[in-house]
């Protein structure tokens, strides 16, 4: 029989706390603060169930600026409990699925610390960092051996768990050593590749998750396509809670038939209260409720089955476990109820996809275009058919990113930018009431409340703020992104038309729209455009709908305010078909099925934005994948002679290699004749 090694964490666990020496921590029963006890009390249990966490220790950090660390401690005490990693090397907290591994982290040290420190972050606003640390001891050879492995996680990095290092023992923590330790977690930034991988990792396993639920409220709920997306929505506004708003608990859900007390009654109040709190106009939640009336309260799900629960409890199960934690993490510029209306939409039958106006852009294409109008921290961005916001999203981190490198030694003045970006330089028009609601929700996701994303007709919007400080007073664009409705005027050109002619201060935009609408199909708008604007580039884009739109894209790129000038303003045409980009449309599948990069995907798009910018360069130098793909060459100002197409340039003089290609295959010819010939073949 295997001898039963017993453990010895109390030992362990007192050894830790006589190192701080004084200095304030705080036990499993001590609360650090209400903030922190709640989102600890709010996040599952490390066995997985509805218990509360209770790290072993617990303390704050407080560097120089002001910044507050909190420090959560998971003490273990037998030999080999300190940590579980993959074959990567990676914290193994969650299996192939991506449900959590709660094995692992009930087990190991390092583990259940870094599963304490994820319930901060995801259930508190006022901290974006916390240190995991994992202690383990275990007696060998009549000496006790302690471990200590320290662990960083922070919204920034995406919640990925980045090493600090392996210490002998926890006085690092002392007042004496913050400054120290505080300096080396600032170099644990994930990289731009490592920062993509996981935003890539992300999307495909909330897609997946999504998937599966669509196919639930499909095969086993037969919930109707048309109210999936505000079914979501909805039970995502009353499970996030907001500072006084208690987060709908599932026990909240009584399944009771009673008109004023059902299920839908208790998720419309929870709604309400989440909507009133973000500070919304009157008008506005008015306009959300009336919409989500229709599923909640009129649609049967409301009502018990025969079961005994209702079908909202049913979802509201399924949504709280499987979609609200990515919610309430940091979603970092990625469209979330995009994807969440692409997903929930993808079974309807659109007969004419010509017609399919409501179609969103993934986020590498509004990324890109984003970089091809130069977003920075000064731009003030619009877009006209907004959709889930997904072109917002894009601009708004880039114009944080720009922000943080001109503000990295002004904390102070990075957050105030911040407010402003998000307060008064991003505004967005949606007709469509059911997806006005999408972008609503997905810029209080992104912690903007939606200021000025404007339910109404673009091309009856008169260019001012609608609400806020500014009411009244005009937007000063001076970057439009654009995917308009196809089937509009001019494939949509009437948008960029109206759009282009109240930027008064210039600037730049970036429209993807059908090809054709360059050739003929955008007329008069076309025209029109080019008397007040330059069309700087042609990009013939790659599939990158698939499936979802059976129409041939491209982005043109506009300087703004500036008349074109036909006899010298060279236009940039790139054919983009090639994208790097493998496609498939498996509905079932995630992204990392659906969108694989097979050939150099990433550095062909920040070629193209390059191109777009900088030109091809002196000797070409910003060709590298384009070399027979890009071509510069003047256009009329007729506006139906923009597509790439028109100006592709083929060479039909014959090279050298052309020459030695013809002889080789004439004389592979002649020698197969002679061969003919003398084995009798082909006589007569």
């Amino acid at each position: 029989m295997a001898k039963i090694t017993k453990s010895i964490e109390e030992k362990i666990e007192d050894w830790c706390k006589k190192q701080f020496k004084g200095q304030k921590y705080y036990t499993k029963t001590e609360a650090i603060n209400p903030e922190i006890e709640i989102a600890l009390n709010k996040a599952p249990s490390k066995q997985g169930g509805s218990g509360k966490n209770y790290p072993d220790i617990k303390c704050l950090l407080f560097s120089e600026n002001g910044r507050k660390i909190p420090v959560m401690i998971e003490v273990k005490g037998k030999k080999g409990d300190l940590i579980k990693v993959n074959a990567k090397g990676e914290i193994d907290n969650t299996k192939k699925d991506s449900d959590p591994n709660y094995q692992n982290i009930a087990k190991y040290a390092v583990n259940g610390a870094i599963h304490y420190a994820n319930a901060i972050l995801n259930f508190t606003d006022s901290y974006k960092e916390v240190v995991a640390i994992g202690v383990n001891g275990y007696e060998e050879s009549g000496k006790t051996i302690h471990e200590v492995d320290v662990w960083y996680i922070s919204k920034d990095n995406l919640f990925v768990p980045k090493h600090v290092g392996s210490y002998e023992d926890v006085s690092f923590l002392l007042e004496k050593n913050t400054k120290e330790f505080i300096e080396k977690l600032d170099t644990l930034a994930l990289t731009s590749e490592e920062l993509e991988e996981r935003k890539l990792a992300l999307e495909d396993e909330i897609e997946r998750k999504l998937k599966a639920l669509n196919q639930s409220l499909h095969d086993e709920q037969q919930i109707v396509v048309n109210n999936r997306v505000q079914l979501v929505a909805g039970l995502i506004m009353a499970g996030l809670g907001a500072e006084g708003v208690q987060p709908l608990r599932i026990e909240d859900l009584k399944s009771i038939d009673d008109k004023e007390n059902n299920d839908g009654q208790v998720i419309m109040s929870k709604i309400r209260m989440y909507l009133k709190h973000k500070k919304l106009p009157k008008e506005k939640i008015d306009m959300i409720l009336g919409i989500l009336d229709v599923v909640f309260l009129n649609s049967g799900l409301e009502k018990p089955t025969s079961g005994g629960e209702s079908k909202l409890h049913t979802i509201y199960a399924d949504v709280k476990r499987d979609i609200l934690p990515y919610v309430t993490g940091e979603l970092h510029n990625i469209d979330f109820t995009g994807r969440l209306f692409n997903v929930m939409n993808e079974w309807v039958d659109v007969p004419d996809g010509g017609e399919n106006d409501v179609v969103l852009t993934p986020r590498y294409v509004t990324e890109l275009m984003a970089k091809m109008c130069e977003v920075n921290m000064n731009s003030y961005v619009w877009d006209f058919a907004t959709g889930s916001a997904g072109f917002l999203i894009s601009a708004m981190h880039q114009m944080i990113d720009d922000a943080k490198q001109k503000y990295a030694k002004s904390p102070i003045k990075f957050e105030e930018k911040v407010n402003q970006i998000k307060m008064e330089q991003l505004l967005g028009i949606e007709k469509l009431p059911d997806v006005y609601m999408l972008a609503v929700l997905n810029m209080i996701l992104m912690k903007d409340g939606s200021t000025n994303i404007i339910q109404k007709d673009s091309l009856t919007f008169e260019g001012n703020y609608e609400q806020g400080e500014n009411i009244n007073h005009p937007f000063p664009a001076n970057v439009f992104l654009l995917n308009p409705p196809y089937s509009a005027d001019g494939k949509g050109f009437v948008f960029v038309e109206k759009a282009l002619g109240m930027m008064t201060h210039g600037g730049r935009a970036a429209v993807l729209i059908q090809e054709n609408a360059g050739s003929g199909n955008g007329l008069p708008f076309t025209a029109n455009i080019l008397r007040n604007n330059t069309l700087r580039a042609s990009i013939k884009m790659a599939d990158i709908f698939c499936g979802k739109a059976n129409v041939q894209t491209a982005i043109y790129v506009f300087e703004v305010n500036r008349p074109h000038d036909a006899e010298n303003d060279l236009v940039r045409f790139i054919d983009f078909s090639n994208d790097g980009y493998t496609r498939m449309n498996r509905k079932k599948s995630g992204q990392s099925v659906n969108l694989r990069d097979t050939d150099n995907a990433k550095e062909r798009y920040a070629e193209v934005a390059n191109l777009v910018r900088y030109g091809k360069g002196a000797d070409n130098k910003n060709l590298n994948y384009f070399k027979d793909c890009y071509t510069e060459d003047y256009i009329t100002l007729n506006g139906n002679d923009w597509t790439y197409g028109q100006h592709q340039k083929i060479d039909t003089i014959p090279t050298e290699e052309d020459f030695q290609t013809v002889v080789k295959e004439y004389l592979s010819w002649k020698v197969g004749q002679v061969l003919k010939g003398e084995s009798g073949l082909g006589k007569k």
